[in-house]
């Protein structure tokens, strides 16, 4: 019998004053039985920092020919599609033909590896990508409980984080943005 998915809930007070948003967030996140908790909390952390109206996890490992995270119209169209990890560049360029917003958010210790062996290839594409540090990642997950409450605050390229079990900082970097191509 196949592992059934960790179902976590988040109760978040997002501030996020990049871009002057803040709200209460109330999310439920099933974790994939073959996904880590550093993947996990990184795509909550991407939608964190693109909360918007339509924006909904999707069914991830499950079902790979969806996003991670993504944002539809009111007519079922993707006007953005989130990648969580080190994905391969013809999956970049899947997301950025069928979304006139793509964001990939890598993570893991691999991540500088991934983006010097494809940063040629994905610059092609209408992406934009960034770079979470792993050591920080990991800060974060130690700090998951199945029932969460934190506090987010976004400046910059930095997430302060406040929870139960303690603090933690992460920070990020842009690898590619579309914004200045």
């Amino acid at each position: 019998m196949a592992s059934k998915p960790t179902i976590y809930r988040f109760q978040i007070a997002l501030s996020d004053m990049n871009r002057d948003v803040y709200e209460t967030l109330s999310l439920t996140v099933a974790q994939h039985p073959s996904e880590t908790a550093e993947r996990m909390l990184v795509r909550v952390l991407a939608y964190c920092l693109n909360a918007q109206e339509g924006l909904k996890f999707t069914n991830g490992l499950s079902a790979p020919e969806e996003a991670d995270v993504w944002a539809r119209t009111l007519h079922d169209s993707i006007k953005l599609w989130i990648e969580v990890g080190e994905p391969i560049v013809e999956r970049v360029k899947k997301a950025s033909r069928q979304s006139p917003e793509t964001k990939v958010y890598s993570f893991n210790s691999k991540a500088g590896v991934w983006w010097t062996q494809n940063k040629d290839e994905l610059a092609k594409f209408n992406a934009s990508i960034y770079k979470f540090a792993w050591p920080e990642v990991q800060k974060f997950a130690e700090l998951l409980e199945r029932t969460m409450d934190m506090a987010l605050s976004i400046s910059g390229e930095t997430v302060f984080i406040s929870a139960s079990r303690g603090d933690c900082e992460l920070t990020w970097e842009v690898l590619q943005d579309v914004a200045e191509k």
